[in-house]
């Protein structure tokens, strides 16, 4: 066991630098490793295949325009060479807080990352123009140019991550002596990003997993963070707030509509006939974590009552629908998806949500020892006697016998959730983004860059290393009322010319609320009061978001069956203004 990690980090470090290290690593090393060699040997790897994914001088992001992060250097089957500002957002707030501890090598990354970003911020694309949603766009090409092609837009978890991220590195700058830097270069691409954010955050949009339209914890979540950090930084550097005090309490009082029968309904205001139970909401705890809070149920903190219970729901969504997790009693960690209902790739455990599983632990054990107890409620009971069956209600101090043997127990709880992945991790430390439901063979996408953040921000709660405070002790409470932002609609007229004969009927889906989400069950009725012989027409006044951009098409309802018009998609991007107005005028395909 002792030569183990020299010959982990030697041959792995070897094999990255394209190197050739005389001793081959053994398939079956990983498995010999113990979990402290695997953590050592496995972090090095992280850190390099994050770094190595990230332009322009990543070995694995050849061509790729400074500062900005592949998501995977796979091509095809899956396709993600791409940069998806989600994606990059949570890679770059790992690096964030990585370089706040003291590597400052990692600088000039993210100067390229704040550069990169604000670019990214001027690039028209098919979610709107840089002022009329367009930051809602998910991914763009590795030049940094639009991606047009179809996809599940607008997402909008992508502008309040990116805005964390960077004010992060802000308030470090401003603790150290460069606030003229913070003002200059990074406090614009926040700016716009918390504009975005306060205007769209109360209308629905894609997940954080790129298939469902609606209302997602996550983005919720990130939106509310982002909002409050944002606030306590316009201040910091004499900024005007530009709404988002006001609108971070909304927020947080949205959120609570996700908590629902004991769990986190990850996705709401969509019928997308799942259970809810979703790793979306275990990344919400760990990306939402402050370090100061109390266990608050109102942010679903990682110690929360309502967060442990979540991890159970979640956790146990899993145990019998994958053969890998079969024989693992109540209680042990097992591979964690992101939904039972998946199936890209057939649906399978993921290295980042295994991860989370352990993180949000390990983060509410630190909150436990700092607030200096634990409590044992109705709520959380089911998910400590899984794992302490003695368990019982009460509030245990730190110190005593109770409070030692059930954090003992959840620390090795959560290190099960490592053993897991390291046991499904090939010799090469390479970390894809699935990894096989029936024999735990990596699938899918190589060398996924958030696959390695994830480990790195996991093991670093596990040692106790942990994120600047973003305020949410000042920022838990709930308004007794919520108040949606107040609306700001144009009046968009479809006007459709198609021929129909009667039992006919024409109807409009599309990519917003108002337009049904594309459901063709629940599309808008077109009017043929102004049909002619002469002119076709069929038309409809809608109240819609003003400035925004959108996709849209016809459907044609005749006793009970659905045409739909040839492809592609329809796109249309409302008046700016509230009551303006704008109108389409088209012809069925």
């Amino acid at each position: 066991m002792v030569k183990i990690l020299p010959t982990v980090l030697l041959s792995t470090l070897a094999a990255w630098a394209g190197l050739v290290y005389s001793e081959p690593i053994p398939p079956y090393l990983y498995t010999r490793a113990t979990l402290e060699e695997f953590i050592a040997a496995e972090s090095q790897i992280s850190i390099t295949g994050v770094l190595a994914n990230i332009g322009p001088d990543g070995s694995k992001a050849g061509g790729v325009s400074a500062g900005l992060v592949i998501a995977s250097p796979s091509r095809s089957s899956p396709d993600y060479w791409y940069t998806w500002t989600r994606d990059s957002a949570l890679t770059f707030k790992a690096l964030v807080e990585r370089f706040i501890e003291g590597d400052s090598s990692l600088q000039t990354t993210i100067d390229n990352y704040v550069s990169s970003q604000a670019k990214l911020q001027t690039v028209s694309n098919p979610s709107g123009s840089p002022d009329s949603g367009g930051l809602g766009e998910p991914k763009f090409n590795v030049d940094g140019t639009a991606f047009t092609g179809a996809w599940g837009r607008p997402q909008r978890d992508g502008p309040p991550l990116r805005a964390t991220a960077l004010t992060l590195y802000a308030n470090w700058l401003i603790a150290n002596g460069q606030q003229s830097k913070a003002l200059s270069n990074v406090w614009p691409v926040i700016q716009k990003d918390l504009a975005y954010t306060v205007k769209y955050w109360n209308q629905t949009g894609y997940d954080l997993w790129e298939e469902v339209n609606g209302s997602s914890f996550f983005t919720i979540a990130a939106t509310h963070r982002a909002l409050v950090e944002g606030a306590a930084l316009a201040t910091a550097l004499g900024q005007a707030d530009g709404g988002y005090a006001a609108a971070a309490p909304q927020a947080l009082c949205f959120a609570q509509s996700f908590w629902v029968n004991g769990y986190i309904d990850s996705n709401i205001n969509v019928n997308d006939g799942r259970t809810g139970k979703d790793a979306n909401s275990l990344i919400s705890a760990i990306h939402t974590f402050d370090p100061a809070a109390e266990c608050t149920d109102s942010t679903f903190q990682p110690c929360s009552s309502r967060a442990l219970a979540n991890h159970k729901a979640v956790v146990d969504s899993f145990r019998s629908i994958y053969t890998i997790n079969s024989g693992i009693a109540q209680g042990k960690a097992v591979a964690v998806g992101r939904y039972a209902e998946d199936v890209y790739y057939n649906g399978n455990p993921w290295y980042l949500t295994t991860l989370a599983a352990a993180e949000q632990l390990y983060a509410a054990i630190y909150q436990w020892d700092k607030i200096g107890s634990l409590t044992v409620n109705s709520v959380n009971l089911a998910f400590f006697k899984d794992i302490v069956p003695s368990a019982a209600a009460g509030t245990y101090a730190k110190g005593s016998a109770t409070y030692q043997t059930i954090t003992s127990a959840v620390s090795a709880y959560a290190d099960d959730f490592i053993t897991v992945v390291q046991k499904y991790t090939p010799s090469s430390g390479a970390l894809s983004e699935q990894f096989a439901r029936s024999n735990g063979s990596p699938l899918s996408a190589t060398d996924l860059t958030w696959s390695y953040a994830a480990f790195l921000t996991t093991v670093e709660r596990r040692s106790g290393v942990v994120p600047p405070s973003w305020g949410e002790s000042a920022n838990n409470a709930v308004p007794s009322v919520c108040t949606a932002p107040p609306s700001c609609n144009s009046k968009t007229t479809f006007n459709v010319r198609v021929t129909t004969v009667p039992g006919e009927d024409i109807f409009v889906v599309g990519s917003l609320t108002q337009l049904a989400n594309w459901s063709p069950a629940d599309g808008i009725a077109l009017s043929a009061s102004k049909y002619t012989s002469s002119d076709h027409l069929w038309y409809v006044d809608i109240d819609l978001p003003a400035a925004t951009a959108f996709n849209y098409k016809y459907i044609m309802k005749k006793n009970g069956q659905v045409t739909w018009e040839s492809d592609p998609n329809r796109s249309f991007t409302t008046s700016s203004g509230c009551g303006s107005t704008s109108t389409t005028n088209d012809s069925w395909r």
